[in-house]
């Protein structure tokens, strides 16, 4: 029998337009509500929103009444058939009250268990469009937990140089300070493959694995230390924040001062440095220095390209990361094949994200969410940096003890 429904309302203090947008584009939806969407706000047009802990939605808009209404069939994995929701919006003075149904719900013990997870879906979904729509914050990434971890590339390659019999889970880069992993004993190369009694194969899978936990909770972590399969208890840490600037003038000036630091300890570590020990690899697997700055600039370049997507509502998607693209560093290497043009290209590349955000039109800032996320992800910190200068400092003394023995 098909007559049950849920029914939502939440009111937002953001123009109606914004509102409507959160249904019908594909940006503002991972903002919110999903991990992965493709949408094609028309009548008949497609709809797909996809999650990490591995539930995804596949529909169609049935009808759009722009700033009014938004009508669309829903159809989840392991669900018995379609249902549908519909979003009414209407404008009550500086607010949109937003009034959700989704019907067409089974009854029965086989919709018991959907019907409750639906539930609870929109309601702590609305709870975070509220919040990203008026303040910015994705109560997902400020109310998740963290391990303290810099995830590393891992494949079957690199599974056999580490002697690990694996070649799914999350290998471990780095750890940070003061930080669960840290504590519990966790350390470089060590690769994590259960989480809370639930596998951990890629990055979606681990944050599917931690969606259920909070800042404080402990949780068993199985991983292999080589070929030695390990466990340990970890207390999950509170992910720190930074303080959002107001403006994009702000935000340009924090990032520049931070870039100016990252710069100075660079020209630090590389001065009176010759190209032969720019160039020094231990293994021909490895990068030299001179790689490791190309790499560098490619995380600029990645960046503004972001900047850029999130600019036009069109930002990409991708269902895992293969890890660090090596042709990408090659080239960009024999592109400034000496230290002193590769490191003024770096300097260059970093200005270049400096100028473009603040070249970023007011109405973009006024996008909280849109801007929220810019700024947390610029600044987060240097540990990407910080583990490079590290690999760096080592080729450092590596090439000159060598030197030195003849």
């Amino acid at each position: 029998m098909v007559n049950q429904s849920l029914s939502f309302s939440k009111s937002i203090q953001t123009p109606i337009r914004e509102v409507y947008r959160a249904f019908t584009n594909a940006t503002y939806l991972r903002e919110w509500l999903c991990d992965i969407a493709t949408v094609a706000p028309r009548e008949n047009g497609r709809l797909y929103l996809a999650w990490n802990s591995g539930y995804y939605v596949s529909g169609e808009y049935i009808s759009l009444d722009p700033d009014k209404k938004v009508l669309f069939n829903w159809l989840g994995k392991n669900e018995p058939f379609a249902t549908q929701v519909s979003v009414s919006l209407t404008a009550k003075g500086e607010k949109t009250l937003i009034e959700l149904l989704h019907s067409g719900l089974g009854s029965g013990t086989d919709w018991e268990k959907i019907s409750k997870e639906i539930k609870h879906g929109w309601e702590s979904g609305l709870e975070n469009l509220v919040s990203v729509l008026e303040t910015g914050e994705d109560l997902r990434i400020t109310q998740r937990p963290m391990l303290g971890i810099m995830v590393g590339e891992f494949n079957e390659e690199v599974a056999k140089e580490i002697g690990v019999p694996s070649s799914k889970g999350i290998r471990i880069d780095g750890v940070l300070d003061e930080m669960g992993a840290k504590a519990a004993g966790l350390d470089k190369d060590d690769v994590m493959v259960e989480v809370a009694g639930m596998n951990v194969e890629d990055w979606a899978s681990l944050a599917g694995a931690l969606e259920k936990f909070k800042a404080g909770d402990q949780v068993e972590v199985a991983f292999y230390r080589g070929g030695v399969k390990k466990s340990t208890s970890m207390t999950l840490s509170k992910r720190p924040l930074p303080e959002i600037p107001a403006t994009q003038y702000e935000l340009a000036d924090l990032v520049s001062k931070e870039n100016a630091n990252i710069q100075d300890k660079l020209d630090r570590l590389l001065a009176n440095l010759g190209e032969s020990e720019a160039s020094y690899k231990p293994d021909p697997k490895e990068w030299n220095i001179k790689e490791n700055i190309a790499h560098l600039i490619q995380g600029e370049r990645y960046t503004q390209m972001w900047i850029e997507q999130l600019l036009g509502n069109q930002e990409h998607f991708s269902d895992d990361w293969e890890g660090n693209q090596h042709p990408a560093v090659a080239a960009t290497a024999a592109a400034y094949p000496s230290l002193a043009d590769i490191r003024e290209e770096y300097r260059r590349s970093m200005a270049e994200t400096v100028a473009l955000l603040n070249h970023l039109p007011d109405q973009f800032v006024a996008k909280k969410g849109r801007f929220w996320r810019i700024s947390t992800n610029l600044l987060e910190g240097t540990s990407h940096f910080d583990s490079h200068f590290e690999q760096m400092s080592k080729l450092i003394e590596e090439s000159r003890q060598k030197e030195s023995l003849g």
